[in-house]
């Protein structure tokens, strides 16, 4: 048989730290080349307000036609990528974008949500949430002004969007994107629900056409940034919630089994908590990708450093703790605000931006480098 293996290659995209904004949310997608030949590695971050809580400002853009030796940017994208005036005192803004390569049209699709403030200290709690998209001009570098996908007209969506969320696109081109959403409330603390949506795309507009099971915990905040993949047949989910990560599987991507927690392979939990987890899927070996307790960083925020990543049994749904390796290493700031990017069958890019947050966080070394972090797959006989 056939053994799956793979070096780990940390690129720094960019560093530096002044004390008042960094970058975050960085995430990636290709554009693949004409001829064949290397992609172009597109990558989003944004600007975020130190002195503030979840305080975004409008997106960046660094590219790479050499697999990360070299970078152009970053080149802000005000625009198009940026706030915008929403009344009432009230401005928007779009905020945890991926971007990923869309097959079918030949764009690259980048999908997150909104964002709404009255200053810059922290979101409106009792706000609307759209999903946002925006499609990326290859040829001018440019991308399309920000629009949303318009949902059903039920209060359970007037807060819902795809913020962090890996989706599948489908053979006929439409698209399987995961949600998270509640009711406007002022409560910060509101149970959440997700679900994965069919949407269709024509190279231009999402537009929402069903969605699936809706899934929920009664711990806090319930369900929120679920992402998917699929392999071997099988979809699989996972989900962020504040106690303990989650995952489900379906056969179709929108009906799901009732979500368990994750665990190791022994039974023990895997030790995730209110932080996303993402997919690495490739060939016959599926993995994912988190941060946990238990790894000497008790001084950094919810344990988001390092970035792990290890196999998954498909059929226990349990993590195999013997294949854990270290991604990114823990320099203090937290990294649980990552992506992950299928560059091309030879490698598997997974980017995350140093989190500059909290004061004193770069006392261990962190200094706002975003990493990407090259995942060199090989495959021996054994």
């Amino acid at each position: 048989m056939k053994q799956t293996s793979y070096d780990i290659d940390r690129v720094a995209v960019r560093s530096g730290f002044d004390g008042v904004t960094f970058f975050a949310q960085a995430r990636a997608g290709i554009v693949p080349s004409r001829d064949g030949g290397v992609p172009t590695v597109v990558l989003t971050a944004q600007p975020t307000l130190r002195s503030g809580s979840d305080v975004f400002f409008a997106l960046s853009e660094w590219r790479s036609a050499d697999l990360g030796r070299t970078w152009i940017g970053p080149v802000e994208h005000g625009e198009t990528l940026g706030r915008r005036n929403d009344g009432d005192g009230v401005v928007v803004a779009i905020c945890d974008m991926t971007p990923a390569y869309h097959a079918a049209t030949g764009k690259l699709l980048s999908t997150g949500h909104t964002v709404r403030y009255h200053d810059d200290s922290h979101p409106i709690v009792a706000r609307r949430r759209e999903t946002a998209y925006s499609v990326y001009y290859s040829e001018e570098h440019t991308w399309a002004p920000w629009r949303t996908v318009e949902m059903p007209d039920d209060p359970r969506f007037l807060c819902a969007g795809a913020g962090s969320a890996q989706r599948v696109d489908l053979p006929d081109g439409s698209i399987l994107l995961p949600i998270y959403y509640r009711q406007v409330s002022d409560d910060w603390h509101a149970c959440h629900s997700a679900a994965v949506m069919r949407v269709s795309f024509d190279g231009d507009a999402l537009v929402y056409r069903e969605h699936g099971t809706e899934l929920s915990v009664p711990e806090p905040r319930g369900f929120c940034e679920p992402s998917l993949t699929y392999f071997q047949g099988r979809f699989f989910l996972t989900l962020r919630n504040d106690v303990r990560g989650y995952v489900t599987v379906s056969d179709d991507g929108l009906e799901f089994e009732p979500a368990r927690p994750w665990c190791f392979d022994d039974g023990s939990e895997l030790g995730n908590y209110n932080t996303q987890q993402h997919w690495v899927t490739h060939r016959d070996r599926l993995y994912l990708v988190y941060t946990r307790r238990g790894l000497n960083n008790d001084h950094v925020f919810r344990h988001r450093a390092p970035l792990m990543i290890a196999e998954v049994d498909p059929d226990s749904l349990r993590v195999i703790r013997s294949t854990e390796r270290e991604l990114v290493p823990n320099r203090g700031a937290r990294l649980g605000n990552f992506s992950v990017c299928d560059v091309s069958a030879e490698e598997t890019w997974v980017i995350a931006a140093e989190w500059m947050q909290p004061v004193g966080c770069e006392a261990y070394g962190s200094d706002n480098t975003i990493w990407a972090a090259r995942i060199l797959w090989s495959t021996q006989q054994k």
